[in-house]
């Protein structure tokens, strides 16, 4: 009978030198929480009990990171990495192995887990190290005369001698819940931090003639922590960069790889073409041959084949049809929906809209909780004026209208089917199908009128 899998996630840190209010295993990497990306991971490989060891700022950890398979274990004192695990001890289950990972490491890989995972057993354990020319602040893997690793030292514990050691602690490992509960309660805190050190475990490991797996990461990557800023923005820059190539990889026409953020699942068809500056969160998906423009926003959206999106524009929550033309500075707020061939133009805005097959809102127009037919023409500078102050009332425009420049329909209004709205109207009443409406004040040109002086 497989072994069950137990995972315990150390994030009860506070980060200090993050200089912020929000706890570090919050701040995000590519639009998700450093610890979002380790539970993520930790998911892939099918564990059933996820232990989240949490201490500061704990509650809002725990509002923010939800799950079934998520237990949260408090950790009161932060008096190191084997007293954080140590918390986690009565909820391992019989026979399990546990994997040990930490909520600021956000880009381990599951394939790189599920090698450790696989080589533990009653008589071995594993350890994930990595070889660095510079190993300044790590701890070191002390080898045995056969190669056999016996034990870790931290840096500020190390000899001279043991500085000079390449091979670091990346922290993460595995065992057996039983080997833990062995283990564990021996830690002692007789070390230059006054902490009980995880790392320990390996020379109770070796002592207790069981030997100690190692794999290594592919990537250095995988298993950098963040602890301030710079850290923060490197591991950034590394994720934008594999989300780049993977794009590439799938046939994406990147502008320049090197200026494209992805904070989210962005889902590409052939031959789309996205051009610099471009910014994709939560779930996007770009149908074949779509083409973004520089400085676009997409978040939440649809895009259907061979779409338009031209500079400058933003996308939030909506569903944009095939061959439709957007921008540049477009905004499509929540609730849009365009169908095939829309045209929304430049420095127009829309929300809770649908517009109609091959209609058109092409310059500088507010459209919000309007059904649009097909064929329709909106005029530059219209708006539909939804809101009372109180409520939101739907403006309905029926196929083949026509509305002129400068025109306001007041809601609740419908212009019923080919009806013709007069440049510089105010609409405030049904119109029916076919009519023209023309609502203004009549003009008056008044002879011999002299212009206010200067005084």
């Amino acid at each position: 009978m497989a072994s069950p899998l137990d995972i315990i996630i150390l994030a009860a840190g506070k980060g200090t030198r993050m200089h912020s209010d929000l706890p570090k295993v919050l701040h995000p990497i590519g639009g998700r929480p450093l610890l979002q990306h380790v539970i993520d991971s930790a998911r892939e490989l099918g564990a059933e009990q996820l232990l989240t060891v949490v201490g500061h700022g704990a509650d809002q950890v725990k509002q923010r990171i939800t799950g079934d398979d998520i237990t949260f274990v408090e950790q009161t004192q932060q008096l190191g990495t084997g007293h954080a695990v140590q918390q986690a001890l009565p909820h391992l289950r019989d026979r399990a192995k546990v994997l040990v990972l930490y909520g600021d490491v956000p880009l381990i890989r599951a394939a790189t887990l599920e090698k450790l995972v696989a080589a533990v057993n009653p008589q071995q354990m594993a350890l994930l190290t990595m070889t660095l020319a510079d190993p300044t602040g790590y701890g070191r893997i002390l080898r045995g005369p056969e190669g056999e690793v016996q034990a870790i030292v931290e840096q500020k514990d190390a000899t001279e001698e043991q500085r000079k050691i390449t091979e670091t602690n990346t922290g993460i490992l595995a065992a057996t819940a039983d080997q833990l509960r062995e283990w564990l309660p021996q830690l002692s805190n007789n070390n230059a931090q006054g902490e009980y050190y995880l790392t320990d475990l390996i020379a109770l490991a070796h002592q207790s003639g069981v030997h100690i797996h190692v794999e290594q990461p592919e990537a250095i990557q995988e298993v950098e922590g963040i602890n301030n800023r710079q850290q923060q923005a490197a591991l950034e820059r590394y994720y934008q960069q594999q989300q780049a190539e993977r794009l590439m990889a799938q046939g994406v026409t990147l502008m320049d790889p090197a200026r494209i953020d992805c904070r989210g699942t962005l889902r590409t068809g052939r031959d789309v073409v996205i051009d610099i500056n471009c910014v994709f969160e939560g779930d996007v998906a770009l149908a074949d041959g779509v083409h973004i423009g520089p400085n676009c926003i997409l978040k939440n959206c649809t895009i259907g084949a061979g779409t338009r999106i031209e500079a400058n524009s933003v996308i939030d929550d909506a569903e944009v049809a095939g061959a439709c033309t957007i921008g540049p500075f477009a905004r499509l707020r929540p609730g849009t929906r365009l169908a095939e061939g829309a045209k929304i133009g430049n420095f127009v805005e829309t929300k809770n809209a649908r517009i109609g097959t091959g209609s058109k809102v092409n310059h500088l127009s507010y459209i919000g909780d309007t059904q649009m037919g097909s064929g329709v023409n909106i005029g530059a500078g219209t708006i539909t004026c939804n809101y009372d102050g109180v409520n939101k009332h739907q403006t309905e425009i029926a196929d083949d209208v026509f509305v002129g420049s400068n025109t306001a329909l007041v809601a609740p209004v419908t212009l019923g089917k080919a009806s013709t709205i007069g440049a510089g109207s105010i609409v405030t009443r049904d119109v029916a199908e076919g009519e023209l409406a023309i609502a203004r004040a009549k003009q008056r040109n008044i002879q011999g009128w002299e212009r206010p002086q200067k005084t």
